[in-house]
Formats: C-alpha cells, sequence, structure tokens
C-alpha cells in the first residue's frame, strides 16, 4: 500500500519559493490512489489541501498541519472530431505541445500559461480574450464527502471571471481529468501564435523571479460604474475610463475591464517592497520573491495595495491567487 511523506517543505512545489512544510504530503499517479489518500485522511481526521502546479498560491510559512494531496494524473488522448482527454496533472505547457503535434486548435491565448489543466480549470484561468472554459466539454472530479466521481458538462461547471463550481467548494472536489472539444487547425500558425503569447508575457512580466502571477483579478468595469449607464456605455466605445484625476484603458477580459496593475501603479506602489518581496517595477499586478522572501511579506504587500487602490479610487481589489 502507498504511504504518506511526512514534512514535506510546501517551498519546492511552489512557484514562489515561499512555503513550511507539510505534515503529510501524498502525489496520487491513478484515480484510485486519489480515493485512497482522501479515505486514509478522512481516517486520520486529517484537512486535506489538493495541491496542482504551485503557480497560483501562497503557502504559509508555518506550512500546513494535514495532508497535501497532489493529483498527478498526466495522461493526454486524442479522439476523433478534435476530443482531446486529459489528466487534472497535465502541465498546460505539456498540452499545448500535444495540441501542436496533432495541429489541434483552440488553446492558443494559453500561450505560456503557468500551472496544471486542473488548476485550469478550477480557476477558469484566461488571458488574451481566451479562458479555459472555452474549450471544455466536460470535466469528471471526485467528491471528497460521497467518496464518488462525477461527470459535468461545461455548463454544470458554473464557469465565471476566473471562477468555477470546483473553486466554490473549496477543495471538497478534486479534478480528475477534463474532455476538451479542439479544432482542426494549421500547425504553424497555431505554432507561431502560442509563441507569440510566450513572447509577450518574456517582454512584460517579469519572470527573472519566483511570482506566482498576477496577484488580483482585473477590476470588471460594471463594479465602477453600473452596466448600462451613459458612463459604462461611453468606457466601452472609447475603451477608456477617467477616475479620480487618473486615465485607464478599458479591455475586453472577455467582458469589459480595467487592469489591476494600473490601479495599483497609479497608487505610487510601483516598486515598493516589503521584506524579500517587491511589487514588481515591471509589472505591478505581480508581487515577486526578490531576496526570500516570507509569506508575511507577501501578505503585507497585498495588504498595502488594496488600501492604496481603496482609498484613492474607491476601487476594491480583489485576490486571484489562493492563500494558504
Amino acid at each position: 500500500m502507498p504511504k504518506f511523506k511526512e514534512y514535506v517543505p510546501l517551498s519546492k512545489f511552489s512557484h514562489y519559493k515561499i512555503g513550511g512544510p507539510a505534515r503529510f504530503f501524498f502525489e496520487a499517479h491513478r484515480e484510485k490512489e486519489v480515493a485512497w489518500a482522501v479515505g486514509e485522511a478522512k481516517r486520520l481526521k486529517l484537512p486535506v489541501f489538493i495541491l496542482a502546479g504551485g503557480t497560483n498560491l501562497l503557502f504559509c510559512d508555518s506550512g500546513f498541519d494535514g495532508l497535501v494531496l497532489r493529483p498527478a494524473l498526466t495522461a493526454i488522448k486524442a479522439k476523433r472530431g478534435g476530443i482531446v482527454e486529459v489528466g487534472a496533472g497535465v502541465p498546460m505547457s505539456e498540452l499545448l505541445k500535444f495540441a501542436v503535434s496533432r495541429s489541434l486548435s483552440g488553446l492558443e491565448w494559453a500561450g505560456g500559461l503557468p500551472g496544471t489543466v486542473g488548476g485550469a480549470v478550477r480557476g477558469n484561468a484566461g488571458c488574451f480574450g481566451g479562458e479555459t472554459k472555452d474549450v471544455i466539454a466536460s470535466v469528471r472530479s471526485f467528491d471528497t464527502k460521497t467518496m464518488k466521481v462525477i461527470e459535468r458538462t461545461a455548463k454544470a461547471c458554473a464557469f465565471g471571471y476566473r471562477e468555477s463550481i470546483f473553486k466554490k467548494k473549496r477543495g471538497t472536489e478534486i479534478v480528475l481529468s477534463v474532455t476538451m472539444q479542439l479544432a482542426k487547425g494549421e500547425k504553424k500558425a497555431i505554432a507561431a501564435s502560442i509563441n507569440e503569447k510566450i513572447a509577450y508575457r518574456k517582454a512584460h512580466h517579469p519572470l527573472e523571479y519566483p511570482n506566482i502571477g498576477s496577484i488580483f483579478k482585473n477590476i470588471p468595469l460594471h463594479a465602477i460604474h453600473k452596466k448600462g449607464s451613459p458612463a459604462y456605455k461611453a468606457a466601452v466605445m472609447t475603451g477608456t475610463l477617467s477616475l479620480r484625476g487618473s486615465r485607464f484603458s478599458v479591455k475586453s477580459d472577455p467582458f469589459p475591464v480595467v487592469f489591476a496593475a494600473k490601479f495599483i501603479s497609479e497608487s505610487g506602489l510601483r516598486g515598493v517592497s516589503a521584506g524579500g518581496a517587491m511589487i514588481s517595477p515591471k509589472h505591478t499586478n505581480f508581487i515577486v520573491n526578490v531576496l526570500r522572501a516570507g509569506s508575511r511579506d507577501v501578505k503585507d504587500l497585498i495588504a498595502l495595495a488594496k488600501d492604496e487602490v481603496s482609498r484613492k479610487f474607491g476601487v476594491a481589489l480583489e485576490e486571484e491567487v489562493q492563500l494558504v
């Protein structure tokens, strides 16, 4: 029988390189191992945290006093008609390579997107006008309460802006596999589009430092002006928003939003640091680990950004990342 590992440093699995030890740690390579691990955690009365790619979360320096379960389900199967079945543990980079090799289109927007397929589904990851939900046909998950596998259509997954039913259930369901509907395309064009997105990220994101991507969600325009109001319509039509002496661009992501990074920058926080963490001068919606930062350093900067943006613009920033 498999066994849990003990006192495993979570910094090894975090893109931030931050995090204390997990009291217990288990990597499941088969679906039945996921079920076994959950059952064993129940027997031992342990809280369970599901770890995907470690790209969108901040572990506490004190670690996690329970079981960290990592579903390493990495099978990819192509079927007729552009259907692809993908394990939740498949890195997005590997899925994109597979799509290019089979000349399958629909994921070009995800070029350079870190993390795993399961994590992307849970948070409905999106960028460059695309979202994970756009290619989802169905999702299979494991319900830790009933100990049964559930299969849902994309509609039943309740996808929203960086949201899904799996995120709302707060770890009580574990994504196992995903069925995607892709389209036949031209291999060179698909690869070129993906590489274009990767190049953009390298040029505009502070990838030279450990980071966990965008800290905050972009701000829906309707959170600033009532949807359908004259001010809302004018901002959409002109692609610009004037607010308390600052000017912002309005983009579709996939609905009208204002970039959180611009609010943070206009609040005078570019390059501000706390301990070993810093609000990136290159992209202010990134907090980077420049000098052996701890989780408290990052949390202090998150709190500072929220306070200053609220004070200056009356806008509430909402974390996109998960704090554990």
